[in-house]
């Protein structure tokens, strides 16, 4: 029996677990991402999440199209890290349409990882970054919806991003595999009022 001092052991998840769970059906009307082992819930995402990911959405897919947009669906990260993570960043930009990968895109697919947070802002800067920098995506964004700025991580090695900036709501940045594209951060931190002509 375990001393009142020890953690309860937690059960550390591989990927194959989760797709043995999810093909019989286990999972059905619930959605998670696995990181490092552990099932994250990825449902109940409130309003201002919702919207802003609609929003950002939209806006990169008026830069690369739609079809180069990929939303909460998984994509592969380090060869060492793909047995206990499966992530499903809330938007990525992919190197070619969606339809042409039979699987989940690898790293070097991914020109843009867009990540909103409202709730998960620490989980998004630590444990993520972490993991994201380790598979060498080149262009990691942070969308922090409550403090109303962007926090965008660059040049990545050895496991952490050696570039990370801060933006407030009023200043620019353009991606970088789109140089010629930049938007105020602003644009994409609408309220719920002005969505709705937003996106019509």
């Amino acid at each position: 029996m375990p001393s009142p001092a020890e953690s309860p052991r937690t059960k550390r998840w591989t990927r194959q677990e989760c797709q043995i769970i999810e093909s019989v059906g286990l999972f059905a009307g619930k959605k998670f991402e696995l990181i490092d082992g552990e099932l994250i819930s990825t449902m109940g995402k409130n309003s201002p999440h919702v919207i802003t990911v609609v929003l950002v959405h939209k806006w990169l897919g008026e830069i690369f199209g739609l079809l180069q947009v990929q939303q909460e669906a998984s994509i592969d990260v380090a060869t060492q890290d793909n047995d206990l993570n499966e992530p499903e960043p809330d938007l990525v930009v992919l190197r070619q349409p969606r339809t042409r990968y039979t699987e989940n895109p690898q790293p070097h697919d991914v020109l843009l990882l867009v990540e909103v947070s409202d709730t998960t802002l620490r989980f998004d800067l630590k444990q993520k970054a972490r993991l994201y920098a380790r598979a060498g995506i080149l262009d990691y964004w942070v969308l922090d919806v409550n403090q109303r700025r962007l926090i965008v991580h660059r040049e990545p090695k050895d496991g952490n991003y050696t570039s990370v900036l801060v933006y407030g709501a009023e200043e620019t940045i353009a991606p970088l595999a789109a140089p010629k594209s930049p938007f105020r951060v602003a644009a994409l931190l609408r309220s719920e009022d002005e969505v709705a002509r937003v996106v019509e």
